[in-house]
């Protein structure tokens, strides 16, 4: 497979002219610090605080993609349930519906005072809750809109019903799948973030950050913003390295 210079270059110039205008701004402005931080002040803050990054970022990440392991086994276990059959898709999709429609910031200090004190578990959780919803509907979706005429031609060669769901309704699920995946995967991050900023002992970017915006210094919670947006992205290209080995055959070429 060739490699494609434009895809790295493309991002990687478009970032830079963002954080040129992004820097003219502040200057056109006359933004002091305490008002809005320039690009150019977020190294220092960065430097200044480089132990905490690389230790809360770690602690971030492993959590946000404990939470997101479970909820593509939790969602695709949903998914296939309800996109297999009609009952359980009209008794539980209103119910998952209803729950997602629930604000997430208003559910962590419930789970704070359910578990309390267990910090990492209250995370993981909390990036699974807000996660898994997008990856259950799309699976349950890929299943339900399944050709019918596959399925009988399979089913009158004496195909079994785990046959016909390997061979036929599973690879079709699959782009659905990995388009929620990188929903989900930007989304488990909020729920991340969520408890390490509104949890009293939290740890991770989410607890640097409120450290920052406590003492008003906006370089430091800017350079947090960046650094959780680098591994929002790390994340998301790992979901799109999956989906080339798994789904390539989806994805169309430009003519």
């Amino acid at each position: 497979m060739r490699f494609n210079w434009q895809k790295v270059f493309v991002p990687l110039i478009a970032m830079a002219l963002l954080l040129l205008f992004w820097e003219w701004l502040v200057w056109y402005k006359g933004w002091r610090s305490f008002q809005m931080a320039a690009p150019s002040q977020l190294w220092p803050a960065y430097q200044r605080h480089e132990a905490l990054f690389w230790q809360y970022g770690w602690q971030t990440l492993w959590r946000t993609m404990a939470g997101l392991a479970i909820s593509v086994v939790v969602g695709t276990l949903l998914g296939m349930i309800m996109g297999l059959s009609r009952i359980m898709n009209d008794a539980l999709y209103p119910i998952l519906v209803g729950f997602n429609a629930i604000p997430k910031a208003t559910v962590v200090p419930v789970i704070a005072l359910m578990f309390i004190g267990q910090h990492d578990f209250n995370t993981v959780l909390m990036a699974f809750l807000i996660s898994f919803f997008p990856i259950a509907v799309s699976v349950a979706i890929g299943l339900s809109t399944l050709e019918p005429e596959y399925r009988d031609i399979l089913r009158s060669l004496g195909a079994s019903r785990f046959t016909v769901f390997w061979k036929i309704a599973l690879p079709k699920t699959l782009p659905e799948f990995f388009g929620a995946l990188k929903v989900a995967a930007t989304l488990a991050f909020i729920g991340t973030n969520l408890v390490e900023i509104i949890t009293p002992h939290g740890r991770g970017l989410g607890h640097l950050f409120q450290s920052a915006q406590t003492n008003s210094d906006f370089p430091l919670m800017f350079a947090v913003l960046i650094a959780l947006a680098i591994l929002g992205i790390f994340l998301y290209y790992v979901v799109v390295m999956l989906e080339r080995i798994f789904a390539g055959w989806a994805e169309r070429q430009p003519g």
